[in-house]
C-alpha cells in the first residue's frame, strides 16, 4: 500500500487478514424494540464489545503490525481524546512496542486510565489553548518517535474498514440487502473505511455519517464540496468524535461515498445513551451514540427499511453515564 495515498478495497481485505484472531468479530444484532420504533428492520454493529471498547482497535492494530522491530523500539507517539489511544495502547503492548499518548486533559478518567493501564505513557494538554501537533512533534524529534495518525492514514482508515467489511458479509449471510448504513463519524476514518467496504460488497447501500451538533464538520463539508472547520467555541459532551476539520485522505474518500450528513444534538444523544442502556442492554458513550440517535430522531428514512448502525464506542466516565440516563 501506498501510505500518500488513499486506501482501496484491497487494502481492507489485507487488514482483516492483519486482523484475523488479533480483533473481535463483533455481531450484528436486531432488536425488536428498535425496529418497532424504526417501522423497519435496525441492524446494530455494536463495536463497544471490541477490545478497549471502540472500533479504535482495528486500525491501531493495523498500522502497528506493519512496523520493524526498530520502528516499535523508537516508539509510536499519538493524540487522541481516547479511543484512539486506548487502541494505541493496547496494539503496542500486544507488539511489543512503546507508546506515547498526547490526550486532552478533560478527556474521560476511564479513558486517560485505561490508556496508562496498557503501559503507554500519557500526557495532557488542554484542548482549547495547546497545540497537540506541536507537542507530538517535539516527542519525535527528540525521540525518533513514529507519529499514528487517529484517522487520516491508509493503514489506518483500511483497519477501521473491517468494521464495514463485517457487516456486508453479516447482512448478506442473513439474507439482507441493506438500504442504508449509519457510521459515526469524527475525523471520518471509520466512516471512509467502512464506507469504502460496503460500497464495494453492496454498491445499492446508501452511507449516512453521524455528527453532534457544533461538530458537524463532515457534515457541513459534504454541502460544501470542500473541507471546512467548526467553530472555535463549539462544545459537545460526545468527546470521541469532536474533530474541528475532517481529515484529507478520509474527506476525499467520504465526499465520493456518503450520501448525507446527519447532524443530531447533545440532547438527543442523551436519550440515545439511555435507550441504549434500558432497551439493547448495552453501554454506550456519547460520541458511539450519534448513528443511533440519528435513527432515533428520525434523520433518515427507516419505515420499512433495512438499516445498519455502528454504537462505535462504550468508554464513559459514570458521571457522564448517570446524566445520561437522568435525561427525560
Amino acid at each position: 500500500m501506498n501510505t500518500e495515498s488513499a486506501p482501496d478495497f484491497s487494502d481492507i481485505l489485507d487488514a482483516r487478514d492483519n486482523l484475523l484472531g488479533k480483533a473481535i468479530r463483533t455481531p450484528l444484532l436486531e432488536n425488536a424494540d428498535l425496529n418497532r420504533i424504526a417501522g423497519g428492520r435496525v441492524f446494530i454493529k455494536p463495536e463497544v464489545l471490541q477490545h478497549t471498547g471502540s472500533f479504535k482497535f482495528r486500525g491501531a492494530y493495523n498500522f502497528i503490525c506493519r512496523l520493524n522491530d526498530e520502528q516499535k523500539q523508537r516508539g509510536l507517539v499519538s493524540y487522541s481524546s481516547g479511543n484512539h489511544a486506548q487502541g494505541v495502547a493496547y496494539a503496542a503492548k500486544l507488539l511489543g512496542a512503546k507508546a506515547t499518548i498526547i490526550m486532552p486533559s478533560d478527556a474521560p478518567e476511564i479513558k486517560i486510565n485505561n490508556t496508562r493501564g496498557f503501559g503507554a505513557e500519557v500526557i495532557l494538554y488542554n484542548r482549547f489553548e495547546d497545540d497537540r501537533e506541536a507537542i507530538g512533534n517535539r516527542i519525535m524529534h527528540e525521540s525518533g518517535a513514529l507519529l499514528i495518525p487517529p484517522y487520516d492514514h491508509p493503514f489506518i482508515i483500511a483497519g477501521q474498514g473491517t468494521c464495514g467489511l463485517e457487516i456486508a458479509e453479516q447482512a448478506k449471510e442473513i439474507g439482507v440487502v441493506l438500504d442504508g448504513v449509519v457510521i459515526c463519524c469524527g475525523g471520518g476514518g471509520l466512516t471512509s473505511g467502512a464506507a469504502l467496504a460496503i460500497k464495494e460488497l453492496s454498491p445499492t447501500t446508501q452511507i449516512y455519517s453521524a455528527e453532534p451538533k457544533g461538530f458537524d464538520d463532515t457534515a457541513k463539508s459534504l454541502l460544501k464540496g470542500h473541507r471546512v472547520s467548526v467553530s472555535p467555541t463549539a462544545r459537545s459532551i460526545c468527546d470521541a468524535v469532536l474533530t474541528p476539520t475532517p481529515g484529507e485522505m478520509t474527506f476525499s474518500l467520504n465526499s465520493q461515498l456518503v450520501s448525507k450528513g446527519l447532524v443530531v444534538s447533545d440532547e438527543e444523544v442523551r436519550k440515545a445513551v439511555k435507550f441504549a442502556f434500558n432497551t439493547l442492554k448495552l453501554v454506550v458513550e456519547p460520541g458511539g451514540a450519534v448513528a443511533l440517535a440519528s435513527v432515533l430522531q428520525q434523520r433518515i428514512e427507516t419505515k420499512e427499511k433495512a438499516i445498519a448502525l455502528t454504537l462505535s464506542g462504550g468508554n464513559v466516565d459514570p458521571s457522564r453515564f448517570l446524566e445520561c440516563l437522568e435525561v427525560n
